[in-house]
């Protein structure tokens, strides 16, 4: 049976991650607040976050920026707190 957790991204109880999915003490905290699905949304963001800036995950710069999207996105914390509108395109039928 998977834990569940109360998702600070969809303000629901729903089932947790499997592992930890960010390092350090942020990581923890993702772990115990934010659910599968609540992680899932943050990742279609994150894509969206790196295409339009052009980032490169490899640059120390731009890991920085996402860690400021992800802390706004998931807990509304931050400069980029406002961001939780996104919504991915729906695949063409």
């Amino acid at each position: 049976m998977s834990r569940l957790v109360q998702c600070v991204v969809l303000k629901q109880e729903s089932p947790g991650l499997e592992s930890v999915p960010h390092p350090g003490e942020l990581g923890k905290r993702i772990y115990e607040n934010v659910s599968a699905e609540g992680w899932k949304k943050w990742l279609e963001h994150l894509t969206m976050i790196i295409n339009e800036n052009g980032l490169n995950t490899a640059d120390p710069r731009s890991l920085e920026l996402i860690e400021k999207h992800m802390l706004g996105f998931l807990f509304g914390e931050g400069e980029f707190a406002g961001a939780q509108g996104f919504q991915p395109p729906r695949a063409k039928k």
